[in-house]
């Protein structure tokens, strides 16, 4: 009897030490288990940000400058797959539902369903004010809907985002017959493509130059509304030219 109870006592006794192991462990090794789940699920290490507040919230007021870097920091981070976790919570949205909108920056971009701006950029709800149509052309309503975005909401850039392969400039280049409604948009970009067609012999590479002067193209509309000539003149605005690159994800800037 005396020889049972001990067996028992030795057995119980060896379980709780093997417990107090178990706990000593999780519990030296804690903080960097946390470090190594945050890194893993946010994709990301941001300076502000810390384990118990993953969001990123941009700051409310950025200079020209300050716009484009913004721009370009996200779209690196989109190519490395490395996104920043952005707030959509209730309380995100009913700030902005509040206070309003007020992005950074104003983005033209066509409507290919490959080239979404906000996800290009890696930018939150109410960060980008974008204008999209097919080729990324300008047109008295896209025109109109920028100069709000520049004068009403003040963002201190305006972006042109065209990409390669892109279908509009295509069927530009190709012509053909098709709808009243799409002969406009092709009207648009026709220009673009007259002024690049003698320009080499290789039908790739004018469809590339295309693509370019059509960004450019769109630019110096922009440019000739007075509401942006006077945004510009007053150093409050700038328009930028960026081409979206299919296979990479990567954007390039200042088209010219």
């Amino acid at each position: 009897m005396l020889k049972k109870s001990s067996n028992i006592f030795t057995l119980i006794t060896a379980n709780i030490l093997i417990a107090t192991f178990l706990l000593i462990g999780c519990t030296s090794t804690g903080n960097s288990s946390i470090l190594s789940i945050n890194k893993i699920s946010s994709r990301t290490t941001f300076e502000n940000k810390t384990a118990d507040s993953q969001m990123y919230i941009r700051p409310d007021n950025v200079s020209i400058d300050q716009a484009k870097q913004l721009l370009i920091e996200g779209n690196k981070r989109y190519v490395d797959n490395k996104v920043l976790t952005h707030d959509i919570s209730d309380a995100r949205r009913k700030k902005l539902s509040t206070d309003g909108q007020k992005p950074f920056a104003v983005v033209l971009s066509c409507s290919d369903s490959r080239v979404p701006p906000e996800l290009v950029f890696d930018q939150g709800l109410g960060d980008l004010f974008v204008v999209r149509n097919a080729g990324n052309i300008i047109d008295p309503i896209a025109l109109g809907s920028i100069e709000y975005g520049a004068e009403h909401l003040g963002a201190p850039l305006i972006i042109v985002l065209g990409h390669e392969k892109c279908g509009a400039v295509k069927a530009a280049i190709e012509g053909g017959t098709t709808s009243e409604n799409i002969t406009a948009i092709i009207y648009q970009i026709k220009p673009s493509y007259n002024k690049t067609k003698n320009k080499s012999q290789n039908a790739n590479e004018i469809y590339n130059l295309t693509i370019d002067e059509n960004i450019k193209n769109s630019m110096n509309l922009i440019n000739k509304s007075l509401v942006i000539q006077k945004l510009t003149t007053e150093r409050k605005i700038n328009v930028v030219g960026a081409k979206y690159h299919m296979d990479t994800g990567k954007v390039t800037f200042d088209i010219q």
